[in-house]
């Protein structure tokens, strides 16, 4: 590559509309599924599976339907166990841990975007695959650590890339629609790779290529993808090209592309089915994390916590006792009152600091663990004044999540002041606040015996400085007080550490003046707290919106009891909040702060974006500081309701005073831009304003405000690092490229910093020249110790600045070191046996007992297997682990269950994090002669009544049965396309061991053919196996079929359809009722109420993987209507007699008069068939039973004594591609002539 071709490279990275895959954030053209949604959709209905396997467990209710219609704030309420909407529930955590994926998802297109084996270009199969799995490892070991936003910008990465393999590759025209499970197995071989030589396309110059990957291809199932390159039209003789503006190879014969990166591409009408399996593939991985680090951990990761972090920062010198005594008694209190409720913290943290010692960081989700530490604290040591806090401060703020409270105490001055710029980078780029609890803070330590008051000493400190700078920078406050009066001034650690708490309002006077401040009270925000700190002779005065008011002299109030410690005034308003606006009126002098919290689900977050325009348009996440005299644009998230809009977005600079208001652009899933233009150098804080409707209600909406804690201070300077990995290996060496930008010339000074004191090397400066400012490229070099531990979390922050220290900007940058890990396959499960023999009627099912021996390795060279646990059936099993004759630890399982619970899997999980599972299936008692029943939905209806299968009659007066086996073939949601689709349906049907036999079938609906062949079963029952063939033109079927007594029988179906919006009721589905005599149709007519409800099943949705290994990553749902008839007593109850899902039901009256009960019936794979008993007021009892659909399953087999080999987990894709503008296009076109 020549010099030219570098400087094209960094103008294409840093082209805004430039990427080459899904689109990253949000989609441009309305229909296109980008990356976002992708990794959003899998998150959440992972994560609302685990929470309903956790409320299962606990024996708890999970009314959240997992559906298409999932969002944080459902999710986050379901998981909380707190159904109620009156209970505020916090979404932040859940929110920021989906943005950080997100955006490091989406920046591997711009980081990234020439590396083939990122994107799964150039048949880069196994370099691909590898990034995924050794990302994988790193996820894992990071979780099980608590690294949880290392492996969140990790499990990004990994993700875009397993997503684009199915938007790159071939994967989707072979006719595949579930995930290629090898991708995050390493054990797994990848099969049918094409080889170098061999061509793969034809030249395409049409828009849309349809035809262009070659036959031959397809039919050997030879997996390619597409070659791109920028700089280059050189691709192997005969290969397809990716495809775009951008892609020169895709201008050479063959000429074209084959990628399906949106509607657009050229194989955009594939990209609704690439994007769904990569859907499933990044579930597919998720639940893999899942398995390994267990289902509390795994909560964790996705940041969904009913509560936030418990952050101590502690001096622990000489003169701290009293302090360190206060802080074990706060910590205590908030521990014990809040253990097993919903405001536990959901991970304590605590770093103590000396001179010259700080640290270790100590963070654990245990609280006694947290006790036993708090309690080791002593104070000794320290002797000179200042001590070494900030370095405290920066561990905590590295390990802490982001938006926490940080509580720290000290005495002392900082003695590492120049540390103070690492920790503002750290605090903006965390959004983390800092409250600092500071005890008789002077010159000397010993005590100054004046008239002058406490607070009024504390303020005029220049010792203390540095504590308010950050406090206001962070939204924290500076609590002044002396150690005897501690204790007091710590409730407000208990205030901020609650359950969702929400900043209405916050302003700092610097230098104060009497002001009058307003803020809105809205009626879903409640324990409304209002913090004021200042000199003693600060005053104040609090109005309603009905215009009650009470000043700072009154302690107990008409509005609010107040009490005053050290230079803290803490307004508790009174329980029954009046909304409207409020106004506070304070009258100082010196210096104050005031803050207005509550406790509400509303809230939000905001990230500083870059808005991107062309054919890729878009939004991308910008760290550091936003630039001084352009324009800023905020992407706002709000969290806690689905109905919430933002109707204005302001920047506030108190020090002005200046407000400038941006304009709001609504986007999709909560989220709003909000766009301010030539921002004039200052340190702002955002301001929302919004309403929120009530779903339920036609009420007026409420007016809500919220403001950001974390000022936002602009630069004319920006710093960037892209690293090229996160991972770490111990031992090693790893460059780190930086950029400094400015629109001046000159010097700027660098300062590096990491939170593990590990060597750096750096140039101490660099410069700009020019005019009108340019940028200065470096690298900078970090040593990782050979003998740090794996999985040691590291923080790098790169600070520059102009020589007078006026303009500061900084990028951070997040490792860990993970050694690399040998053991790369899951545990491998043997069955030895299954015995006992469960009773073919779920009645007896009590009774008996059925029993699995298996024996579980990991091999030779594998770690161990580290757990054992059950993801579905309701026995017990115990294990015993024996050493063989090689060397191979064997562990003997042993499962037990009745026979009403007759599947077992069981995950394994190693020491290095793979992941196998052990299956098992009772065995039987007279099962009748099997059936494929894949897929299957039987479709009955007669003329005069619907029997089950097995109801005798003395005379043939049941109509043929049809039993559907299989509906293969996805057609595609566009008609427009519907006549290139086909699709099939198979079917079984019978007329009975006492049958007449089947005369004729005719179509009575649909334009299709189909063909039949009969055979005689072992029982004597003739089957009559039907194929039905049909374009997509026409999705629906009606078969009649006539035995010879003349009773009719009715087969539907109806086509499967991709991406198809709620489904059409289907009717004369799959009647399947038994009663304890017979079934009988809709319509018979009774004297009296004799037979049993009726279902019909209207609709079985979502395909079951045959691998039972996948079952726990995918869904099925059923519906059916039940009714009892013009004349029936009416449904009484419905029960689940067979099946682990859930299900609930609506009932309403059709025209005729009869009551339709509408049952939706949702299960995981891992249970494929389901029995529901509906009981009449007569005591009259039917069934309802439905069986999932399994692609593409083979003939079952008993296996006895067979080796159940163990998925593994490994990573996941993305889908990416470059295009531009035909201006940029020329231009670049220029650089390279």
């Amino acid at each position: 590559m020549n010099p030219m071709q570098v400087v094209t490279v960094l103008v294409i990275i840093s082209l805004p509309d430039l990427t080459k895959s899904f689109q990253p954030f949000f989609s441009i053209d309305g229909v296109s599924i980008t990356h976002r949604d992708i990794t959003e959709t899998a998150i959440l209905r992972k994560t609302a599976e685990v929470c309903r396997d956790i409320a299962a467990d606990e024996g708890r209710d999970f009314t959240l339907n997992i559906d298409g219609s999932l969002t944080v704030s459902k999710v986050q309420r379901a998981c909380s166990g707190t159904p109620s909407s009156t209970v505020p529930v916090s979404a932040v955590s859940f929110q920021n841990a989906l943005s950080t994926i997100h955006d490091s998802n989406t920046k591997v297109d711009f980081n990234s975007a020439l590396i083939a084996k990122m994107h799964f270009d150039n048949e880069e199969f196994v370099a691909g695959r590898n990034i995924i799995t050794e990302g994988v490892v790193a996820v894992k070991f990071n979780v099980l650590r608590g690294n949880f936003e290392v492996g969140r910008k990790t499990l990004g990465r990994i993700c875009h890339t397993l997503q684009d393999f199915y938007s790159h590759s071939d994967w989707v025209e072979l006719n595949n629609n579930k995930p290629y499970s090898a991708l995050i197995i390493p054990s797994q071989p990848l099969t049918n790779l094409t080889g170098q030589d061999v061509p793969t396309c034809s030249s395409c110059t049409e828009d849309v290529c349809r035809d262009n990957i070659l036959p031959d291809i397809l039919e050997r199932k030879l997996l390619t993808s597409g070659y791109f390159e920028f700089f280059s039209k050189v691709k192997p003789a005969g290969k397809c090209s990716h495809g775009g503006l951008f892609d020169r190879t895709s201008r050479v014969d063959p000429e074209g592309g084959i990628n399906k990166d949106s509607v657009g591409s050229f194989h955009g009408y594939l990209h609704v089915n690439a994007a769904t399996v990569a859907i499933d593939a990044t579930i597919e991985l998720l639940e893999d994390i899942r398995t390994a680090v267990g289902d509390k951990t795994f909560l964790q990761f996705m940041g969904v916590s009913q509560s936030s972090a418990l952050s101590f920062v502690i001096d622990t010198t000489g003169s701290m006792s009293d302090d360190i005594a206060a802080a074990k008694e706060t910590s205590f209190s908030i521990i014990d009152s809040r253990r097993g409720t919903a405001e536990e913290p959901s991970v304590y943290i605590l770093v103590p600091f000396n001179d010259p010692e700080f640290g270790p960081v100590i963070r654990t989700t245990d609280p006694d663990t947290f006790k036993a530490h708090i309690n080791e604290l002593t104070a000794n040591g320290g002797g000179d004044l200042p001590e070494f806090s900030m370095s405290g401060l920066q561990l905590a703020l590295t390990a802490a999540p982001p938006s926490s409270d940080i509580f720290l105490f000290t005495d002392a001055t900082a003695k590492d002041a120049n540390l103070k710029n690492t920790v503002l980078a750290l605090i903006e780029s965390t959004k983390s606040r800092v409250t600092f609890m500071l005890t008789n803070i002077v010159t000397s330590r010993r005590r100054r015996r004046d008239s002058q008051s406490l607070s009024d000493r504390f303020a005029s400190s220049e010792g203390t400085v540095i504590y308010r700078d950050l406090a206001r920078a962070s939204g924290g406050q500076t609590i002044e007080v002396s150690k005897l009066n501690l204790i007091e001034g710590t409730a407000v650690i208990e205030d901020l550490s609650a359950n969702a708490v929400v900043t209405v309002f916050q302003v700092t006077e610097d230098p104060g003046k009497p002001e009058n401040f307003t803020f809105i009270v809205d009626a879903a925000t409640s324990n409304i707290k209002i913090f004021v700190t200042g000199i003693s002779s600060l005053t104040f005065q609090l109005t309603s919106p009905s215009g009650v008011s009470q000043k700072s002299s009154e302690p107990s109030g008409p509005l609010a009891s107040i009490t005053t410690v050290g230079n803290l005034r803490r307004i508790l308003v009174n329980g029954t909040n009046e909304t409207g606006t409020w106004e506070l009126s304070v009258s100082s002098s010196s210096a104050y702060s005031v803050k207005v919290t509550g406790q509400s689900s509303v809230n939000f977050l905001y990230n500083i974006v870059e808005k991107r325009e062309g054919a890729h348009a878009g939004i991308d996440v910008q760290e550091g500081r936003p630039s001084s005299g352009g324009n800023v644009t905020l992407l706002v998230t709000v969290t806690g309701s689905d109905t919430a809009k933002v109707t204005h977005v302001s920047l506030y600079d108190s020090s002005g005073p200046t407000q400038i208001n941006g304009t709001v652009q609504a986007l999709d899933n909560n989220n709003f831009l909000a766009e301010f233009t030539e921002i004039p150098a200052g340190d702002y804080v955002v301001r929302l304003i919004g309403q929120e409707s009530n779903p339920t209600s036609r009420s007026t909406p409420t007016m809500f405000q919220r403001q950001a804690s974390t000022r936002i201070k602009t630069s004319s300077l920006t710093v960037t690092s892209l690293v090229a990995t996160s991972i770490l290996e111990p031992g090693s060496n790893i460059s780190i490229p930086f950029t400094v930008s400015s629109n001046v010339n000159g010097t700027f000074m660098l300062q590096v910093n990491n939170d593990r004191s590990f060597d750096v090397a750096f140039p101490s400066s660099v410069s700009i020249g020019g005019v009108d400012g340019g940028t200065a490229n470096g690298t900078g070099t970090l040593t990782v110790p050979a003998d740090v531990n794996s999985g040691t979390d590291l923080t790098v922050t790169i600070q520059a600045q102009n020589t007078a220290g006026t303009e500061i900007n900084f990028a951070v940058v997040r490792f860990s070191v993970v050694a690399r890990v040998a053991d790369m396959s899951g545990p491998v499960c043997e069955v030895v046996n299954i015995s006992g023999i469960c009773p073919h009627s779920i009645a007896l099912c009590a009774s008996s007992q059925w029993e699995l021996t298996a024996n579980l390795t990991d091999g030779v060279n594998g770690t161990g297997i580290e757990r054992i646990t059950l993801r579905e059936g309701n026995g017990t099993f115990n294990t015993v682990t024996v050493t063989e004759a090689g060397g191979v630890n064997v562990t003997m399982l042993t499962y037990n269950s009745s026979c009403c619970s007759q599947r077992v899997v069981l995950a394994t999980v190693d020491r290095a994090g793979n992941v196998g599972r052990c299956v098992g299936q009772a065995r039987m008692l007279s099962t009748p002669t099997p059936m494929t029943v894949t897929n299957s939905t039987l479709n009955f209806t007669t003329a005069a009544s619907t029997t089950s299968h097995g109801t005798l009659q003395v005379a043939d007066m049941s109509g043929p049965v049809c039993e559907v086996v299989n509906i293969s073939g996805i057609c595609p949601h566009s008609f427009a396309l519907c006549a290139s689709s086909h699709w099939e349906l198979t079917a079984n049907l019978t007329d009975g061991v006492n049958g007449t036999g089947i005369e004729r079938i005719t179509l009575r609906e649909g334009n299709g053919t189909f063909n039949t062949d009969t055979v005689t079963d072992a029982g004597g029952v003739n089957v009559t196996m039907l194929t039905y063939n049909s374009s997509c033109c026409s999705q629906r079927v009606v078969l009649a079929a006539v035995d010879r007594a003349g009773n009719v029988g009715r087969c539907v179906g109806q086509a499967r359809v991709l991406s198809t919006p709620t489904p059409m009721t289907v009717t004369n589905s799959t009647l399947n009722i038994t009663t304890a005599a017979s079934t009988m149709s809709h319509g018979t007519l009774q004297v009296a109420d004799m037979s049993g409800p009726v279902c019909e099943v209207v609709n079985i949705s979502g395909i079951c993987p045959h691998s039972f290994a996948l079952c726990a990553s995918s869904q099925w749902e059923l519906t059916a209507n039940l009714t009892d008839g013009v004349n029936g007593t009416g449904i009484e109850r419905i029960t689940l007699r067979e099946g682990n899902g859930t299900f609930n039901t609506v009932t309403v009256t059709e025209a005729g008069g009869v009551n339709v009960t509408m049952l939706t019936y949702n299960s995981s794979c891992c249970s494929q068939r389901v029995v529901l008993a509906a009981v009449d007021r007569a005591g009259n009892v039917g069934r309802c039973v439905g069986q999932a659909r399994v692609l593409s399953t083979p003939t079952p087999m008993t296996v006895t004594n067979s080796t159940l080999n163990i998925t593994t987990a490994a990573s996941t894709t993305s889908h990416s591609r470059l295009s531009h503008g035909l201006l940029i296009l020329g231009l670049i076109f220029l650089l390279l002539k």
